[in-house]
């Protein structure tokens, strides 16, 4: 993963429990409406596989890391198939330091300060936020107030309506999931949907992005 690409177009998708059949159209309807990086999670049946064929379709065109990394044997084997950065719900120091080791980044999620600070001090690249709906975007201003030199992935809660507030109040990246990548969708194959709350999460970045001359488009 490319942290500066990151940084100017922050959205994280996040892909659990998808079936073989649906990755490539997913895939493709993801890129098609702008998403750049994309993660699958590590707790989806065969998620190696899925890892590795999603580099082929995407054939560069999408950054593509692995989720619920919650021990070594799990972050070996998405390394392994192709993961360029890893994201965990919680910190496993572990986890992170073979991470931090390999110059690989890595995402661990925290939730109360004290959380949020041993993520940051261990290396993470971003602290997840998880799940952020819990405190809401005001807590986001109330973590960055006294450690301001953190940077924050907002994730559990963020949609198109809610990422404004959370990237005024100053989460740096945004993570979506169920909420844009459904099940019901994936399985009716009701792929306009999926690529409309896409682009409806990249236009609502792009109004606060706007503002500091950031604007970053689908396509």
């Amino acid at each position: 993963m490319n942290l500066q690409a990151f940084r100017r177009k922050p959205l994280m998708g996040i892909v659990r429990g998808i079936q073989s059949d649906d990755l490539e159209p997913v895939v493709e309807h993801a890129i098609e409406a702008g998403l750049e990086t994309l993660e699958i999670t590590m707790n989806t049946a065969g998620a190696p596989e899925l890892i590795g064929r999603a580099q082929e379709i995407s054939g560069g065109r999408l950054t593509l890391g692995a989720g619920t990394v919650l021990e070594t044997a799990a972050l070996e084997a998405a390394l392994d198939a192709g993961a360029t950065f890893i994201v965990l719900p919680t910190l496993v120091e572990e986890v992170v330091s073979i991470c931090v080791e390999r110059g690989v980044p890595v995402f661990p999620g925290a939730l109360t300060p004290t959380e949020v600070y041993a993520a940051w001090r261990a290396g993470a690249a971003m602290v997840k936020v998880f799940p952020a709906k819990v405190f809401g975007a005001e807590y986001f201003k109330q973590l960055k107030d006294p450690l301001g030199e953190l940077s924050l992935l907002a994730c559990g809660g963020v949609s198109a309506e809610t990422l404004e507030a959370y990237a005024r109040a100053g989460a740096d990246a945004f993570a979506f999931g169920a909420s844009v990548f459904r099940a019901d969708w994936i399985a009716s194959r009701d792929y306009v949907r999926l690529t409309d709350a896409i682009r409806q999460l990249i236009a609502a970045y792009n109004k606060v992005s706007c503002a500091r001359g950031e604007a970053v488009g689908g396509r």
